[in-house]
């Protein structure tokens, strides 16, 4: 047996829907949102859990707390869990960004790693203050399974970082719908990806919600 690390992103917020910038805004979860938090704790009960790490945002709370409170167990909050921070383009539109910052724009997709929204954070720093988390969890629990309930970016570029990927790329190759479960099973050859952005513990409904 070893480190099975689940990765669940936060159920669905308004930003979430509408695809707005929201990383250090701290909104609620929908009604939606909070259903599939409730789907969640209802088909992952019977996991054996060894820790619950969250990020301190009250979209992430409100998704860990329906497991939390079925099976009596603390969260563990990590601000190095917490989402990509947008600088000023948070709580604006795709399309509002696009037309008024478009250097940083174009520079932040060409190459998100080194290049942040505009007065924000770069992949790379994510992944700095994401990494000593993930290895806190590597050396605290090196056998069973941990639940790491964070942000779309931020499961994104841990992904990256744990599978080998460019960091610049973490928006092109690895796709984190909202409430979605990723598992990363640590062996001896490394970590190795079992699950991606699986919802099926949702109904169809739920799944069927558009949005980012």
């Amino acid at each position: 047996m070893s480190l099975k690390l689940y990765l669940l992103r936060h159920g669905e917020t308004a930003y979430s829907r509408t695809g707005g910038y929201c990383g250090e805004l701290d909104p609620e979860l929908t009604e939606n949102g909070q259903k599939m938090a409730d789907a969640f704790a209802k088909t992952y009960t019977t996991i054996n859990w060894d820790a619950i790490f969250v990020s301190p945002m009250k979209r992430t709370i409100a998704t860990a707390m329906p497991l939390c409170k079925a099976i009596s167990m603390e969260m563990q909050f990590r601000d190095g869990l917490k989402e990509l921070r947008y600088g000023k383009w948070e709580g604006l539109t795709n399309e509002f960004v696009k037309e008024n910052y478009s250097e940083d724009y174009l520079r932040w997709l060409t190459e998100p790693a080194w290049n942040p929204p505009t007065g924000g954070e770069t992949a790379v720093q994510l992944a700095s203050r994401a990494s000593f988390a993930i290895a806190e969890i590597q050396e605290q629990y090196p056998l069973g399974n941990v639940l790491v309930v964070s942000h779309k970016a931020t499961i994104r570029v841990i992904l990256c970082g744990l599978l080998g990927i460019d960091m610049g790329r973490y928006r092109d190759r690895i796709d984190i719908p909202a409430a979605s479960l990723s598992i990363v099973q640590f062996g001896a050859l490394g970590p190795m990806l079992k699950v991606l952005g699986d919802r099926s513990f949702m109904d169809a409904d739920l799944r069927s919600l558009s949005g980012t």
